[in-house]
């Protein structure tokens, strides 16, 4: 009897050991990115078939290392990979836009079904502006909204975008996200870093016009505020679009990692960073956070422990002050493992695991977004590993 006390002693023991190491609820997703076919599909000219099996192979995978949410790429281009009246099928898709895939289904709702089945939340990644990846405007489709009214767009740095100054932007993206959430059981709409474009040199982003037309009370040596408005109102704009149909889903941004150097604002953090979202990329992360127009906020942390301009360590405690109680997650930039032309922490030891590690430190870091599907289908540095025996 004594000795099967100890032994239930010793269960016990090591359950909470465990319990007290894991938390109980995280996030644990990945990105699957489909611009230029570098996640999935793998090629424009795969079959419906095919199309299938590589999610399937990207699901399996994930559910074998108990991830539980997908963070799915549906409009990289102002464009479609689900069945939409309002933009074309993508030719990420089918190799030509407005092209619908042949032995025909419905891309998100397949991933929505399937991932659902292995418990598997989907969030929708959706690029709110861009159009075009070149000045290649041959690969636009026909029906595309680029030719029915020409003026709701510009072009910058060899790119198409849409002009983030104008309402008929904003009524436009609050069409597209209201489409998708009422149509579709998606757990999450989820934007990345690309809002106004990173900076060409030497080039301003030409909305003269729009401001010209709408300043909105702002002077011209304002123009920066509002820009970053223009982007403040379409965020606050989508969260109500959300909550109204389905209160339930969330609303998540993923910027890029550091909001402001304190050498900009003694608020922000202690790095050097060639770009800040609130001064370049117009993203004022800490407004939406504050004012709770979104629900979840993932940080692209893409540097390595000890960078001397953004350390890693630096900015997951920065970040875990200002995320006013909202969700943070943060996004770790799995596909640089083993990266030769990378710093020297990503190819000689799992920077992931390290990171990871680190940011048990932080109660308010609720899970992390790993970038992006292929560092867990190749296993980059036996991260597959890592994660099974000790994260996830």
């Amino acid at each position: 009897m004594k000795k099967l006390f100890l032994v239930l002693l010793m269960v016990v023991a090591t359950v909470t050991m465990v319990s007290a190491q894991a938390k109980k609820r995280e996030m644990r997703a990945v990105w699957i990115a489909t611009v230029a076919n570098i996640d999935w599909p793998s090629q424009r000219n795969l079959n419906v078939k095919q199309q299938k099996a590589e999610l399937l192979q990207i699901l399996d995978s994930c559910a074998a290392l108990n991830i539980n949410t997908i963070v799915l790429q549906i409009r990289p281009t102002a464009d479609a990979f689900y069945t939409s009246t309002l933009e074309p099928w993508s030719h990420w898709l089918t190799g030509k836009q407005g092209v619908r895939p042949h032995a025909f289904y419905d891309p998100l709702q397949f991933a929505i079904d399937e991932s659902h089945k292995r418990f598997i939340d989907v969030h929708v990644w959706l690029n709110p502006y861009r159009v075009t990846n070149s000045d290649n405007l041959d690969l636009l489709s026909k029906d595309h909204l680029y030719y029915k009214n020409k003026d709701l767009f510009v072009k910058y740095g060899g790119k198409y975008y849409f002009d983030p100054g104008l309402d008929e932007t904003r009524a436009f993206l609050n069409k597209v996200v209201e489409d998708i959430v009422q149509r579709y059981d998606v757990d999450a709409i989820h934007f990345d870093d690309y809002f106004y474009p990173y900076k060409v040199a030497n080039e301003e982003f030409p909305d003269y016009k729009s401001f010209r037309d709408n300043p909105r009370g702002y002077s011209p040596m304002q123009k920066d505020d509002w820009r970053r408005n223009n982007v403040n109102m379409i965020i606050a704009e989508l969260q109500q679009t959300i909550k109204s149909i389905k209160p339930w889903v969330e609303f998540g941004i993923s910027p890029f990692g550091v909001w402001r150097n304190k050498s900009s604002d003694p608020r922000g953090s202690d790095t050097q960073a060639g770009v800040q979202n609130y001064d370049d990329l117009y993203a004022d992360i800490l407004k939406w956070l504050n004012e709770g127009t979104i629900d979840y906020v993932t940080p692209q942390l893409y540097w390595e422990i000890g960078k001397k301009v953004a350390d890693y360590a630096v900015l997951a405690k920065w970040w875990s002050e200002n995320s006013y109680g909202k969700n943070l997650y943060v996004g770790l930039y799995a596909t640089q493992l083993g990266n030769k032309d990378a710093a020297a922490a990503w190819r000689k030891g799992n920077e992931l695991a390290r990171q990871m590690q680190h940011n048990k430190a932080y109660k308010e870091i609720d899970g992390v977004i790993l970038f992006r599907a292929q560092g867990i289908l190749k296993n980059l540095q036996g991260i597959n590993d890592s994660l099974r025996s000790n994260y996830f």
